[in-house]
């Protein structure tokens, strides 16, 4: 008989991670939602204690989620107590907590006296740590889950003797994260082979694991794991996340559906969702699914080699070893045009996983039309970046009102732009080497900022000839902190301009910023901080 292996989504915590890729509450619902529909196992929402949108999005997402909705919290007391308050109303919360066990983590992140004084010392401390903080949280759940950060790198007695204690001071689940993605596959699989062997009570837990893909062996990894003893498996969708991302959700529960013959395991995941799910969390986090991404890449199903094309004509088994409708890629894109109506809009958006309320719906379906009138067919791709678009404009200080560009080989690139804030229009125009930078500085002009453009991307994201723009922009006004800003339009000029706008848009809402206008000018006071 196969074993069920559980899918922990981590998407909205360690896939929000992946720079410039932060979310705000409504699209972590909207994705929340999608996952329902993909039918994971586990929903880690987020770190609550991080910040009050944080806070927000585990408890909303909590309150009308019938999956196991997990929260993040390190081993202290303030954290554990911050998930327990934002799961407080879930049908089945889960609170996560950690320590880091390796040496190098050890030494790194708890180098002060009071840790103790020689490695040993810091180590103990550790573990009574680690015991207090699952002991305290199972006195508010019933289901929590432990992780032994660098696990990878953790010595294998250390690693042993914490997760015995976590276990039993409550912990349902053990996680063994390799959090670098430092360990090799077979490493890895002995790692988890070897703690089955040393930990006394380990039955009394599932083993978790958790892959980083810094040396592009994450799935590897994950599946030796799961061949050694995990039975549970955490990931993300498109494999975002810190650094070079993580396991991805969709590679792994492929891997065991398409070889079902020499692995006995199952998943409970809906994979016809699988598309929609990539395309969703694309759409919301701005970061770009790569053309040749295994499943849910542009190219996962294309053949261009005349042989291929050949043999697929004969027998599509000759080059693909799954269908794209399996995963939910569907042959008829077109859906919509300029006559449909507001349901037909509605029924359509929700077969794509979108939920909008009655109160937004108006909105989008002006958006709709407005774009119906550029493009006489409307694909289901033009509805997803619809709907990113729309769902960014919500915490948008500035809007785009107005935009003229003058730009050509014997003219120097001039741009005036019109920002709306508080009712009012605030104009500005600039010149600059071309008509995109020359937008660029118009945006600053108004809004009396200049920040570093860490990168710009633009590209088709839809068919034919009336194809949508996507621009994506990531900033980094202060050295620290970065923000990632999506434009879209069947104009690149403007997708560009909406692109920057947005960005600068997240960061003065991030940091609170006091404005005003005075003299048809803006007046930016000091920002107040988070």
């Amino acid at each position: 008989m196969k074993d069920k292996i559980y899918i922990f989504d981590t998407t909205l915590r360690d896939g929000e991670q992946s720079p410039g890729a932060s979310l705000n509450v409504y699209e972590k619902l909207e994705i929340a939602r999608q996952l329902s529909k993909l039918n994971v196992d586990i929903i880690e929402a987020g770190f609550p204690v991080s910040s009050p949108t944080q806070f927000e999005a585990v408890q909303r997402i909590a309150d009308e989620s019938d999956k196991i909705i997990a929260g993040l919290s390190r081993a202290k007391e303030v954290d554990i107590k911050s998930a327990y308050e934002a799961l407080r109303n879930a049908k089945h919360p889960r609170i996560h907590t950690f320590s880091s066990t390796s040496d190098i983590h050890i030494l790194g992140k708890f180098g002060d006296a009071k840790y103790g004084v020689s490695l040993a010392d810091k180590r103990k401390t550790i573990l009574e740590m680690s015991y207090q903080a699952v002991a305290y949280a199972r006195t508010l759940v019933e289901d929590v889950e432990f992780s032994a950060e660098d696990a990878g790198r953790t010595d294998i007695g250390y690693l042993s003797d914490v997760i015995e204690t976590a276990i039993s001071a409550g912990a349902r689940t053990v996680n063994i994260p390799d959090t670098t993605g430092y360990t090799h596959p077979t490493e890895y699989g002995n790692l988890i082979a070897e703690l089955k062997k040393r930990v006394k009570n380990i039955d009394q837990a599932i083993i978790s694991v958790h892959c980083h893909n810094d040396l592009g062996l994450a799935i590897a990894n994950s599946l030796f794991a799961v061949h050694q003893g995990a039975r549970q498996v955490e990931c993300t969708i498109n494999g975002i996340g810190e650094r070079a991302g993580n396991a991805s959700l969709e590679e792994f529960v492929m891997a065991l559906k398409t070889r079902q013959d020499i692995c006995d395991f199952y998943t409970d995941i809906e994979i016809s969702e699988i598309f929609n799910t990539s395309r969703m969390v694309s759409g919301f986090t701005g970061v770009v699914v790569q053309p040749n991404k295994a499943i849910v890449g542009e190219n996962a199903f294309a053949h261009e080699s005349g042989i291929h094309q050949d043999g697929m004509l004969k027998n599509k088994q000759t080059y693909e070893i799954m269908t794209p409708e399996s995963v939910g890629v569907t042959k008829t894109k077109m859906v919509l045009g300029r006559h449909s109506g507001r349901h037909g809009l509605k029924e359509r958006l929700k077969e794509l996983g979108y939920h909008p309320e009655e109160s937004e719906l108006q909105k989008i379906y002006e958006s709709f039309l407005l774009l119906a009138d550029k493009k006489k067919e409307i694909f289901d791709d033009d509805l997803r970046m619809l709907m990113g678009d729309e769902i960014h404009k919500q915490r948008e200080l500035f809007e785009l009102q107005y935009l003229s560009v003058n730009s050509g080989t014997d003219a120097i690139p001039t741009a005036t732009i019109a920002l709306k804030y508080d009712g009012k229009l605030i104009k500005e125009s600039s010149t600059g080497d071309g008509p995109v930078d020359a937008c660029f500085n118009a945006i600053e002009r108004v809004l009396q900022i200049k920040p570093a453009v860490e990168s710009y991307l633009v590209r088709s994201v839809t068919s034919g000839r009336q194809a949508m723009g996507e621009a994506i922009v990531r900033i980094r006004p202060n050295g620290d902190l970065s923000f990632t800003g999506r434009g879209l339009s069947t104009d690149i000029i403007e997708a560009s301009a909406k692109a920057y706008l947005q960005a600068i848009n997240q960061y003065h809402v991030y940091r609170h910023a006091e404005i005003k206008i005075e003299d048809d000018k803006l007046v930016i006071s000091e920002l107040k901080g988070i």
